[in-house]
């Protein structure tokens, strides 16, 4: 089969193989100029006017090479002139019919789309949701499916690659053995821009090695109520500190290696998604149609929007962001998916954003309930480009022909989707190297990423008190007692959006439990007992009660109590009357209301979801490692103060204020603070 437009022949992204196709290209492209479309025009004419007439789905006959007279060639000269990458698009564009434009705008969920259809539709993009990993969920497992996807694409008439996208969002978190590093939410309290970038990197190589290039991450929220499921997913309700480190992130996952050779116009490793846009962290109790707080309405002046909400999204444009998520929430009662000014106005338009905006999963259909058609119409003009569908693709893509007949949505619309999803698969080098690059199986759980997941954990954990300096723990006591469920159990620590959309409980995948890293930690001397509900028959210098939130994920998450949980409180009790130390490490989403609870322990540790690498908390209680961490949001003493932030909480004292401000966090040798009894 010859060549199509723009394919390429290299499988590894290793940057040392040409591609013989974008040779094809520059050979092309001379003499086709911006100053000379008019000959290009004519040619693509010729060579379509022998296309069969449309059926139900277009399939026109290959490009013949002889028809475009170019020869693949090498050719090593310096003189050959360059392509841009904008040249590049505009002729693979005017080749495409218009299945074959919206099939691009056409993004199906793995387990949705039938065999052959990415061929037949020409589908442009295929995703796994939370927890949508191959039967064999193996990094082979992973390469394969994503290859056998790939091949498919890579059959149509023009050979234009997918772009497979996974939600990467701390770690290749949907792969088993994959480094899983701390949830945002403690990325935010390290407060590391180093750090974020050098994740970023380790995620991006994790990802290339099983085919996934594109990753729905970061989440640029700025939660202003930490009742909201998926304030863990947030940096940090401070909007500077969520600006600088989704950026750092960002340009860790897309820029290109040092000493990597990029094929013609590879510029980004793996594509970053920053989202939700937007407002999404702004949406008020009760105006959700499902649940608390998640997808419900943002009510707030436009002021306040540009100045709360949309900075991180123009640090995000300008670390080179090629996508953007669209927030399922509404902007005083309209749906964002059908902004308009926002999408087109501001974000492409104020914002310079060049690349293409995404919705999120069926977000589409949530604008009209009921008319689908219409939701479509809405959607696409608004400035959504692709559709994360996820299932009825076919429905879709009528809707998308039924309006570009009925002129609902312009051809120019289309055609900008479309112009904007081919410049960023050129950009990542896809049709160079479209398959998974086995150079970089290595680097899954390497010692490399592990040790930057565990600095990551170590950085991430805050010091709320500790009374009559008991931390740092000697590593030679006799006897450490070690209860609560969440110091031996690698999914509780690591949260929602591990190993399934909402994570769960257990040992889901490889990693080291807290317990794991205190045993390892201490000396040969010291024994190390575990209970998980604190039940033991001696009593110990140093008792630890490791205790939380159990997983879960975006608006399931959504609640108005946030007091721990009674059998939590019970196995703190129990351990403070057998223990003459306490502390309690608290693994949560969010600050907890533990007011009451505060006086039964000697130290509390805000631990957040550390991921897989736990031996980092034990590294700082023994104190191999001090505490840097900040609360990267307002720590409140009740539920009744919520919501509770930096932006509503100035000035407040006493009772009124919260239990710790944003931005506390103790060093070894500073005072527990004075908490005022309230009761």
């Amino acid at each position: 089969m010859p060549p199509g437009l723009g394919s390429g022949q290299s499988t590894s992204r290793n940057g040392m193989a040409t591609a013989t196709n974008d040779i094809v290209y520059i050979r092309l492209m001379r003499g086709i100029s911006m100053k000379r479309l008019i000959f290009g025009g004519l040619l693509i004419g010729i060579l379509l006017a022998s296309c069969a007439a449309p059926t139900a789905v277009q399939t026109p006959a290959a490009v013949s090479p002889s028809a475009i007279a170019v020869s693949t060639a090498a050719d090593p000269s310096p003189s050959t002139p360059s392509v841009t990458v904008e040249e590049r698009v505009e002729l693979l564009l005017s080749f495409m019919t218009l299945d074959e434009k919206i099939g691009q705008m056409t993004q199906v969920e793995k387990n949705s789309i039938k065999a052959g259809d990415i061929t037949t539709y020409f589908i442009g993009s295929i995703l796994s949701g939370g927890g949508g990993s191959p039967y064999d969920n193996s990094p082979a497992g992973w390469a394969g499916m994503i290859s056998a996807f790939q091949d498919e694409a890579l059959a149509t008439r023009l050979k234009i690659p997918i772009i497979y996208g996974v939600d990467a969002v701390h770690g290749h978190n949907n792969l088993h053995g994959a480094t899983i590093f701390p949830q945002e939410i403690g990325l935010g309290a390290a407060n590391d821009p180093d750090l974020m970038e050098r994740i970023g990197r380790a995620t991006a190589a994790e990802m290339l090695a099983t085919g996934a290039v594109w990753n729905f991450a970061p989440v640029v929220a700025v939660p202003q109520d930490i009742r909201w499921g998926r304030t863990y997913e947030a940096y940090s309700e401070s909007t500077d500190i969520v600006s600088l480190l989704s950026a750092a992130y960002i340009r860790g996952l897309q820029d290109l290696p040092e000493g990597y050779q990029p094929a013609s116009g590879e510029t980004i490793r793996v594509l970053a998604t920053p989202k939700h846009f937007l407002g999404d962290g702004g949406t008020m109790l009760g105006t959700s149609r499902t649940y608390l707080i998640d997808q419900g309405d943002m009510r707030a002046d436009e002021a306040t929007v540009r100045a709360l909400y949309l900075p991180p999204y123009q640090a995000a444009v300008d670390a080179g962001a090629m996508s953007v998520m669209v927030s399922f929430s509404s902007w005083n009662g309209v749906k964002m998916h059908a902004q308009k000014m926002w999408i087109t106005d501001v974000l492409k338009g104020e914002l310079g954003f060049r690349g293409f905006v995404v919705s999120d999963w069926g977000g589409i259909d949530q604008i009209h309930p009921g008319d689908y058609y219409k939701s479509v119409v809405a959607a696409i003009n608004a400035g959504v480009d692709m559709n994360m569908v996820p299932y009825d693709y076919i429905r879709f893509i009528d809707a998308m022909k039924r309006a570009a007949d009925n002129g609902d949505i312009p051809q120019s619309r289309i055609d900008d989707a479309v112009r904007r999803i081919l410049t960023v698969k050129i950009m990542l080098g896809l049709f160079a190297h479209p398959y998974s690059d086995s150079s970089l199986l290595s680097a899954i759980r390497s010692s490399e990423h592990l040790a930057l997941a565990r600095e990551a954990v170590r950085k991430s954990l805050v010091l709320l008190t500790n009374d009559e300096g008991t931390l740092p723990l000697a590593k030679d006591v006799p006897l450490i007692l070690v209860a609560g469920e969440g110091a031996d159990d690698i999914g509780m620590q690591s949260g929602g959006w591990t190993m399934e959309w909402q994570g769960r409980l257990g040992n889901i995948t490889t990693g080291t439990t807290i317990l794991d890293g205190i045993q390892a930690a201490v000396s040969a001397d010291t024994t190390v007992e575990y209970n998980r509900f604190g039940k033991f028959d001696e009593r110990a210098q140093i008792g630890i009660v490791v205790v939380g939130e159990h997983p879960y994920a975006e608006g399931k998450g959504d609640s108005g109590d946030l007091e721990l949980a009674d059998s939590d409180i019970a196995t703190i009790t129990r351990m403070r009357a057998i223990t003459d130390c306490l502390i309690v490490i608290i693994l949560s989403g969010r600050p907890l209301v533990i007011t009451e609870q505060l006086p039964l322990a000697d130290v509390w540790v805000a631990a957040w979801l550390p991921g897989t690498e736990g031996g980092g908390i034990a590294d700082v209680l023994f104190g191999d490692y001090p505490f840097t961490g900040k609360t990267p949001y307002t720590w409140p003493r009740n539920n009744a103060q919520l919501p509770m932030n930096i932006n509503n909480s100035g000035g407040k004292t006493g009772c009124s204020a919260p239990l710790f401000p944003f931005g506390f966090g103790l060093k070894f040798g500073e005072s527990s603070p004075e908490i005022s009894n309230c009761s």
